[in-house]
């Protein structure tokens, strides 16, 4: 019974971190079963995110009437206040050099909310966390790929615009690898 239920519990604390499987031997205690948790809980903790994973043409909800897709060649978008002008963002045209560490930025407003994306290449690693600076504070987004290794990703994020906010209102956008270090900025422009 407490093997059932250590897993119960590992399961729900890891919730939203991958998949995991734990066995408890015969014989095991539960003050052994504690410390197995404690030790795979931990070990879940410390591994740094990836980009999720998209097939070519699949759409990304990143909130309502904000969707973005891949195809090999960029980046694919609308917007809420403009849902029959998808918009494009090339990989392939020369505009960008995939071999050094770069990210682009694309805001568009509508409605008190700030709908940002851009790409990320070139950055050593794997691309783990974006993060991009607003007078109002950090915020935080998410990362897509297609499959394989096409040197290059997609960013996302949504915030609220301030009553007060300028135009100076988004900073710097930085992607960190799984190792916490620089894979690619953006500087305040």
């Amino acid at each position: 019974m407490h093997r059932y239920v250590a897993v119960a519990a590992l399961t729900t604390l890891l919730a939203g971190a991958p998949t995991m499987s734990y066995a408890v031997s015969r014989g095991e205690t539960a003050h052994g079963t504690s410390v197995a948790v404690a030790t795979a809980t931990a070990t879940a903790v410390k591994k740094a995110p990836t980009p999720r994973i998209v097939e070519p043409g699949e759409r990304v909800v990143g909130a309502p009437g904000f969707e973005l897709w891949l195809t090999a060649e960029g980046k694919h978008w609308v917007e809420p206040d403009i849902p029959d002008f998808p918009q494009f963002r090339s990989v392939v045209d020369g505009n960008i050099d995939l071999s050094q560490p770069g990210v682009s930025m694309q805001a568009g407003g509508f409605e008190g909310r700030y709908y940002l994306s851009g790409l990320y290449y070139g950055g050593r690693g794997t691309a783990s966390r974006v993060v991009i600076e607003t007078d109002a504070g950090p915020v935080r987004g998410k990362l897509i790929e297609l499959a394989g290794k096409p040197g290059w990703g997609v960013w996302y994020a949504t915030t609220a615009i301030p009553a007060d906010a300028d135009e100076d209102f988004l900073g710097s956008v930085t992607v960190y690898n799984t190792r916490g270090r620089v894979y690619a900025q953006l500087p305040r422009f």
